[in-house]
């Protein structure tokens, strides 16, 4: 890049067309919200039939084309506005070099060089001549010594201010250069296959785009306000609220997993972050799906007569050596994946709300947080928390928990908005006899829940702030309870189903108010029982001895009917006082909570 291209070079002109591609990724993704929670509700609501379905489906695809192209258009933005900053930077330099050298009796070329006048040092006789001189960028110890020793032996003193200011422009010059170069390729990068398809690999591709649009804007990303280390919720709003239009898009385009985890945020924030990493991460597990061979068949006959009448097949011995593990996990994170996304399908099958993916990650077991229903602006929210073998890739009965839970809680609610979240935030036990005894598995993740209600709380809207109930189930309560036990609940009810003990000995530890710890327990769940010797709590000031549980009489919690419901799994079936019981606890109805007698 030349002198006379720099100096003419307009940031604002860059600034002023990511502004744009901004506002056209917001215009997308309104696109997109009306065609999922309005178009798609209205067209599935009036219409049967297959043209109807496949007009659905239609509708589905041209909401993935508004979600691309919200996304790009996103990374568009933020890389202008990293160029801009970079070329800006670069202009200051320039800018600032060319006025010191007018202070200072030189004038600047077209070319760069710089021309001085003529002079003589203190002590000389003689006047020496002026003249040019051309800067190098970047010099090395050698030629930095080189040029002081010119400087000092030569007889006019304004050479060595030419030759600094020349340098300095040399320095500018090339600094635009390479920004130049190290941004054309990123932008160039930054468009989509010539169709209407947006296909797995349109999101790899977007993936890849944004680690590019991430490594060369580094000074811009570098010059961002950051999210608080360690923030409570209440200080990562504050942050959140005090960025700028820009500043908050180029937070979502390049760190979408971090402010998607971010409590405190508002709900649609974390939603539009979470969607993004859903997206990437779904292209990601499909792709290396594709790429693993089809899995052979496990077995084949025994033709050698002899017991038994079928025998392992060598194949597929090979094959689970090689890729069973990788496969295993890829298929589980595809399962949860697909059921979190059939619940982003579902908004208004029987008024059911739109979904907010609240958090999201594969690594490991996976970690899903789905929300029913906006818990900001709710007048009353549920956080259910599932047990043992919880993962994503069965993520999808969980939510399904929680889906019938706002039907029975909105029906229930007057109509006041009710929010449902599932909260798989944490590792889960996933074997009942290796893992589920062992308490470290709530210990670890009852911070993350702590914080979670936290910023349900900072980000509600209502006047009342809302109302929170933390509802778990078998090993899910062991988390509430030691949640309760390390830290501030910060919740207004706590419903336990099936609790295996929650590490204290009584309902007053539990961190809410008196009277509003509610427990159920049907009459063939076996696990209560069998956790209380890991899980339950104690009351040694009262003599109570060790293993105490929420069913317990001493414990002091509400027992609720669970008449309808068998063993450890149907809290949430339909037409049951458990369910019934739940709902009445969660929209605060607690005259209609059928007591066990």
């Amino acid at each position: 890049m030349d002198l006379a291209t720099l100096k003419a070079f307009k940031p604002s002109e860059y600034e002023e067309a990511a502004d744009g591609y901004r506002t056209t990724g917001d215009m997308a993704s309104e696109a997109k919200d009306a065609i999922d929670n309005r178009i798609s509700v209205e067209l599935r609501n009036q219409l049967e039939g297959e043209a109807a379905k496949a007009a659905v489906e239609e509708l589905k695809s041209l909401s993935k084309n508004f979600h691309y192209t919200q996304t790009e258009c996103g990374l568009v933005s933020t890389a202008l506005n990293g160029f801009a900053f970079d070329i800006a930077v670069a202009k200051r330099k320039l800018e600032a070099a060319m006025e010191d050298a007018r202070a200072g009796g030189c004038t600047v070329n077209a070319n760069g060089s710089v021309s001085y006048p003529a002079g003589r040092k203190p002590g000389d006789e003689k006047t020496a001549d002026g003249g040019t001189v051309t800067g190098s960028a970047g010099g090395s110890a050698t030629s930095d010594a080189l040029e002081r020793q010119a400087v000092n032996i030569h007889p006019n003193p304004y050479y060595g201010r030419a030759m600094a200011y020349a340098n300095r422009i040399a320095d500018a010059l090339e600094e635009a250069t390479d920004a130049d170069t190290k941004w054309a390729p990123k932008l160039r990068a930054l468009k989509a296959d010539d169709d209407l398809t947006v296909s797995h690999r349109d999101w790899a591709d977007a993936q890849s785009d944004t680690g590019g649009v991430r490594e060369a804007g580094k000074a811009y990303i570098d010059s961002l306000p950051e999210p608080p280390k360690d923030g409570s919720p209440k200080d990562n709003a504050a942050w959140w609220k005090g960025l700028s239009a820009e500043e908050q898009s180029a937070h979502l385009a390049l760190n979408a997993a971090s402010i998607g985890a971010l409590d405190g945020l508002p709900a649609v924030t974390r939603d539009e972050a979470n969607r993004m990493v859903l997206a990437h991460s779904r292209a990601h597990v499909e792709l290396e799906l594709a790429k693993i061979p089809a899995e052979p068949a496990r077995y084949s006959p025994n033709n050698n007569g002899t017991y038994p009448a079928v025998i392992q097949n060598a194949s597929w011995t090979q094959w689970n050596e090689k890729y069973g593990e990788r496969f295993a996990q890829l298929t589980k994170n595809q399962d949860g994946m697909k059921s979190i996304q059939e619940r982003f399908d579902s908004t208004g099958v029987n008024g059911l709300p739109p979904a907010y993916l609240l958090g999201f990650d594969t690594e490991k077991d996976g970690r899903a947080i789905v929300a029913n229903g906006n818990p900001d602006t709710a007048a009353h929210t549920a956080v259910y928390v599932p047990g043992t073998t919880s993962n994503l890739g069965a993520i999808g009965g969980d939510v399904e928990r929680m889906t019938e839970l706002w039907r029975e809680s909105d029906a229930m609610s007057g109509g006041k908005e009710v929010s449902t979240i599932t909260w798989l935030g944490y590792d889960a036990p996933q074997s009942v006899v290796k893992d589920a005894p062992f308490r470290h598995y709530a210990d670890d993740g009852a911070p993350a829940f702590n914080q979670f209600m936290d910023g349900l709380n900072v980000a509600n809207s209502t006047d009342s702030g809302g109302h929170h109930t933390a509802i778990g189930h078998s090993y899910g309560t062991t988390l509430i309870g030691s949640a309760a036990r390390q830290g501030e609940l910060n919740a207004d009810d706590v419903v336990f189903a099936g609790s295996p003990g929650v590490q204290v000995g009584e309902a007053s530890q539990m961190d809410v108010p008196k009277g509003h710890v509610w427990n159920e327990e049907a009459e063939d769940d076996p696990v209560p029982d069998l956790g209380r010797f890991g899980h339950g709590g104690s009351q040694w000031h009262m003599g109570g001895g060790v293993g105490i549980i929420p069913s317990d009489e001493l414990f002091g919690a509400n027992q609720m009917s669970t008449d309808g419901s068998e063993g450890h799994s149907e809290y949430w079936v339909r037409d049951t006082d458990s369910l019934r019981n739940q709902a009445a606890v969660v929209t605060g109805q607690y005259g209609k909570v059928q007591i066990e007698e």
